[in-house]
């Protein structure tokens, strides 16, 4: 890998069966400019609507949430673990990661990232595949780079993740995500996810398709079938983070926004009412890791948009104990109340709204089952139990 600053890449758009270029991307006097370019124009397809409109000329990002970059293009790059990795690699080459542009870690992205959108020129990097057999190795060397500082596989753990997002280390197998424990995880990090997943699943949410996969050293690892591949066909996927320019690391948002973002973005009540499910789940579930780039939408190649499915389910804490998104203003104590205002915001009806919730509690109550099925710890299924029932007594 070698870097050499970036100060125009071309993006093209992966989302038919062939590649289209959707434009390009310039870097002049420390501002980033993007042009669509003319043949993608004529066909109307809006990628980013709310900030990107399908205009002619150049387009200037008039703040820095994301580095001067369009938010649209920030949903490729990866953050967290994939993002310290890439640093580690620099700085081990003698690169100052603050040095890199977002041109720069673009063109590093390439034809890996999540969704439909392609970077050229691409910084080629070393692929790498793995088997069911190399789980626990892998596991450990993620696990050694963040308890030791052990950099010795950067370069396989840099091929292997791709440019997946999120906090927790994982790796792409395939059609699968893999998620390792982090040094903060409890051990049976995997099961419990897993348990989410059942719990989602039985509360009537769509979610991609997910196992254990089996490992001798812990009770296994949590993968998840990616949604933005279909057939070896990529999907346009933007997150509500970039579809808003808005730093997902900062509790700044209600759901309604989220609501009134679905029904503008899908024209569709029926996707209002799964979105509408998933925050009743998060809400109920105690998911209060519920940031802007945990809620995604999916484009086809026709521009129709939908909710994807759910991910990033599991029991987590929040920011101070409340979630990142507010329920009509309240991040703690939400009540059944505050969903069924929620819900009016998009005129579901209460009817509705009301069985979307009764049945997501009931899914809610049977925690200990999924929990069981899914190789939980007695320990873990206890204190995910107690809080779980603590709240739904209250609710």
């Amino acid at each position: 890998m070698s870097f050499q600053q970036i100060n125009l890449l071309h993006v093209m758009y992966g989302g038919h069966s062939h590649n289209i270029p959707l434009g390009r991307l310039a870097l002049k006097n420390r501002k980033i400019f993007f042009e669509y370019d003319s043949s993608f124009l004529e066909l109307g397809l809006e990628l980013s609507p709310f900030k990107l409109p399908l205009q002619r000329g150049a387009h200037a990002c008039d703040d820095q949430i994301f580095d001067g970059l369009f938010g649209v293009f920030n949903d490729s790059l990866p953050d967290g673990w994939g993002r310290s990795l890439l640093d580690r690699k620099l700085r081990k080459m003698h690169i100052n990661p603050v040095s890199l542009t977002p041109l720069d870690r673009l063109s590093y992205v390439g034809s890996r990232g999540m969704g439909a959108l392609i970077y050229q020129p691409e910084i080629a990097e070393a692929s790498a595949a793995i088997e069911n057999d190399d789980l626990d190795r892998i596991a450990d060397e993620c696990f050694q780079f963040q308890e030791h500082d052990d950099d010795g596989h950067i370069d396989e753990l840099l091929a292997l993740n791709g440019s997946s997002a999120g906090a927790r280390p994982k790796v792409l197998m395939g059609p699968w995500i893999i998620k390792f424990r982090s040094f903060v995880d409890p051990k049976d990090i995997g099961p419990l996810e897993y348990a989410y997943h059942l719990m989602a699943v039985e509360a009537g949410l769509d979610v991609p398709e997910a196992k254990i996969f089996k490992s001798k050293k812990c009770p296994g690892y949590f993968g998840v079938k990616r949604f933005d591949r279909v057939n070896g066909k990529s999907i346009h996927m933007h997150t509500l983070s970039g579809l808003l320019q808005i730093d997902h690391q900062v509790p700044s948002l209600d759901y309604e926004m989220l609501m009134k973002a679905t029904l503008w973005l899908t024209k569709d009540v029926r996707e209002c009412e799964r979105q509408f499910r998933n925050a009743v789940f998060n809400v109920l579930a105690h998911n209060r890791d519920d940031h802007a780039k945990n809620f995604s939408f999916l484009m086809d190649e026709s521009g129709t948009w939908r909710v994807s499915p759910a991910y990033d389910l599991t029991f987590s804490g929040g920011p101070g104990g409340e979630h990142f998104m507010t329920v009509m203003g309240e991040g703690r104590d939400i009540k059944k109340s505050h969903l069924l205002k929620l819900a009016e915001v998009v005129s579901i009806k209460a009817k509705d709204a009301a069985e979307i919730i009764d049945r997501v509690c009931d899914a809610v109550a049977r925690w200990r089952d999924f929990a069981g099925e899914a190789g939980v710890s007695r320990a873990s299924s206890k204190n995910v139990k107690v809080t779980l029932e603590d709240f739904l007594s209250r609710f």
